[in-house]
């Protein structure tokens, strides 16, 4: 455990090991050049940070034990997935995608933890940011930080 500038502790576990025997989940990250086609013509855009993203993902129970540490507390197992597992990128991923279904591309974008909301007007942005924040709130994501920007 580390101490970070904020004061915040990180973990940082060394999952290197099972990496290397873990069956890589190759679901595709989106392609930049794509995002960027259908970020072109919006004029408003609102981007979220889902807080602690990936522990939105629960691990499955045969792999919570190939999930435990020790530290000088004891023993300890992940009941979510945690960062530094070489699936946990694709898992997110599947998983913003899943709660953002019918909105992604239309609505929003996602790569990785962030969440890009974009709109050629206000009054629909507002919808737009509206039904991303219900999404999120029922999946029970908590956001880090939003900011928005119109383009010039």
């Amino acid at each position: 455990m580390i101490r970070k500038p904020d004061g915040e502790i990180r973990l940082c576990i060394d999952y290197r090991r099972l990496n290397a025997v873990t069956v890589k989940d190759c679901y595709p990250m989106p392609l930049i050049d794509d995002i960027i086609d259908v970020l072109g013509d919006a004029r408003l855009f609102s981007t979220m940070d889902i807080a602690s993203g990936y522990w939105n993902v629960p691990m499955h129970e045969n792999n919570v034990a190939k999930t435990a540490f020790t530290c000088k507390y004891g023993l300890y197992e992940w009941l979510v997935m945690p960062f530094g597992l070489c699936n946990a990128v694709p898992a997110f991923e599947r998983l913003m995608e899943t709660v953002l279904v019918d909105l992604k591309w239309r609505v929003c974008l996602v790569y990785l933890d962030d969440c890009v909301i974009f709109s050629k007007d206000f009054p629909s942005h507002l919808i737009r940011v509206r039904q991303v924040l219900t999404r999120f709130r029922q999946a029970r994501f908590k956001r880090r930080s939003v900011i928005g920007g119109a383009a010039k």
